[in-house]
């Protein structure tokens, strides 16, 4: 999944939510309760992060942003999980298991979480989960099988993150989702569909406690946007305690969580925006986790006593949005060229200090059927030159590159790229874009070249390349459009026959990589920047953490 673009939804930073203001002390991170309050009310049981960012709209079905996916993590649960395996290159992390795997159901190596069991069509045409039973929510109401249904309505009539999904798996009417009995929900699809099963997992698939939602809904507001907006109704391990946006969440652990309760009860979700300061409480011992450093502060901390750092390949990338309708990005030898003048050794060196290698795909490299072979963009200014040349800009021509100031780094890397081109004759001015308007800048689709980082949350290869290349796809932002494409794309998403669809996917890459709608950056490492006693740690394809994850050494 991407991050949302629907920032207009959401509420004022500064809203005190169920605790009332905040705990004020001396030694608070950064206003509310203290760090020191909260360690020695349970030293062993507590948590403390420093986040760029508190949660904003708690609605999985709107907000994407910093926070608010850790507390949809949290405070709900979804359907299944994939299985958990260690990680290859670092012994204290694991990691999904999302390999394929054609002797399973659904190809997947997934275990229940809300459902106990399940069994799906050899054809992916419908899937049956059998409920836990005895699985309350927070406020008390039993876990059904009207939950389920009630979610995927929900998604089906507001139409935004959740819409989009139910187009991925072509879910189009309510009464696909059937509840079987009080423990048994089926979804039940006209064609074939291979995400069927493998997108239940995904973060942003959480399950509703529907009755305590119909509760808090009105004739207005139906599917109780202005209550989950604000509040949790899921069925998670933690409820949040309190919320002062713009300065700290306080999250309980659940004592009657289904799963058994968390080993850490307390976490308390700090807002330090400055990635200085979240070293410096790192360091001292203030913080648990440090969320979100630059490359060279993660160097520095390798050295730090008590502070363990854990990189592991990730699903993020880092690229650049050529758009094909501004000129001359409408012409594939210009966005060849663009790619063939990217400093990508220099940018992975310097910028990212080797902790990023180059985006050398259309998709994470970490899924099934992704194929780097199609990469041809090593540096070189002459062919880059000789590209111009044939799209009749011989002379060269002028274009802005925007940028996001609030990722540290996208402007050392836009100067590196300004220099280079500038070898080759393009004049490339640098605009820089405040963090809190840059994504609705992206998601207009007005810039000539603009910045996106970004990561598919679900590992398939057809989801991703229709995420990011299907001419119709809302997060298609540098408005590349090619039929054939398309066809493929369309083709993988109706069959389950899983050879067909990597030879289809295979197919797109080799044409996307070929016509370079991205200048194409770089894959980025994930690294956990944490106390040396913290255990635990899973990375997900989603890219947060998950509380529930942690205990302390003993």
């Amino acid at each position: 999944m991407a991050k949302s673009d629907e920032s207009r939804w959401l509420p004022d930073r500064r809203t005190v939510l169920k605790g009332g203001a905040a705990l004020a002390g001396a030694a608070a991170v950064s206003g509310g309760l203290t760090v020191k309050e909260a360690q020695s009310a349970s030293p062993a049981g507590t948590m403390v992060i420093a986040a760029p960012a508190t949660p904003q709209s708690l609605d999985s079905e709107y907000d994407v942003s910093l926070g608010t996916f850790e507390t949809v993590a949290a405070c709900y649960d979804s359907i299944v999980e994939f299985e958990k395996i260690p990680d290859a290159g670092n012994a204290e992390a694991r990691r999904e298991d999302i390999k394929d795997y054609p002797d399973r159901p659904g190809r997947v190596n997934m275990k229940g979480k809300l459902a106990e069991s399940w069994e799906i069509d050899a054809g992916s045409k419908w899937v049956r989960f059998k409920l836990r039973e005895g699985v309350k929510s927070h406020d008390g109401n039993e876990l059904t099988a009207d939950d389920v249904v009630w979610t995927w309505h929900r998604k089906l009539a507001l139409g935004a993150i959740g819409g989009f999904y139910c187009n991925t798996i072509d879910l189009r009417r309510p009464e696909q989702v059937k509840a079987e009995s009080k423990y048994v929900v089926s979804i039940n699809l006209d064609n074939p569909n291979p995400l069927l099963l493998k997108l239940q997992p995904n973060l942003y698939n959480p399950i509703y406690d529907s009755k305590k939602c119909k509760e808090m809904a009105s004739t207005d507001d139906p599917w109780a946007k202005k209550y989950i907006e604000n509040n949790v109704a899921g069925f998670g391990p933690y409820r949040i305690e309190s919320l002062v946006r713009g300065q700290q969440a306080v999250f309980k652990g659940r004592d009657d969580y289904w799963g058994g309760a968390p080993k850490m009860s307390t976490v308390i979700f700090k807002e330090v925006p400055t990635s200085a300061n979240r070293v410096q409480l790192l360091q001292g011992g203030a913080v648990d986790i440090a969320q979100y450093l630059q490359p060279l502060e993660l160097i520095s901390l390798k050295k730090a006593q008590g502070v363990a750092i854990d990189t592991v390949p990730a699903t993020f990338m880092l690229w650049i949005e050529l758009n094909a309708k501004i000129p001359p990005f409408d012409k594939v030898e210009v966005r060849r060229a663009m790619n063939f003048a990217f400093p990508m050794e220099q940018v992975v060196k310097t910028v990212f200090q080797s902790i990023a290698y180059p985006l050398n795909g259309a998709m994470p490299d970490l899924y099934p059927g992704f194929n780097g072979s199609y990469f041809e963009y090593k540096q070189d200014l002459a062919q880059a030159k000789e590209l111009l040349k044939a799209a009749g800009l011989e002379g060269g021509f002028e274009t802005t590159l925007a940028y996001n100031a609030g990722d540290p780094v996208q402007e050392p890397t836009a100067i590196l790229y300004q220099t280079a081109l500038k070898e080759i004759g393009v004049k490339l001015i640098l605009k820089k874009v405040p963090a809190a308007t840059f994504y609705n800048n992206v998601s207009e689709r007005k810039q000539p070249m603009i910045f996106y980082y970004d990561s598919p949350w679900c590992p398939d290869p057809g989801y991703s390349m229709n995420l990011y290349f299907h001419s119709k796809s809302f997060i298609n932002y540098s408005n590349y459009t090619n039929a054939k494409v398309d066809e493929l794309i369309d083709g993988a998403a109706k069959t389950a026959d899983m050879d067909a669809r990597l030879k289809m996917m295979d197919d797109a890459q080799k044409i996307v990589m070929a016509e370079a709608p991205w200048t194409f950056g770089v894959f980025t490492n994930y690294s956990m920047a944490r106390r040396a006693d913290l255990k635990g740690w899973t990375y997900y394809t989603s890219n947060n953490i998950r509380f529930q994850d942690f205990y302390r050494d003993a």
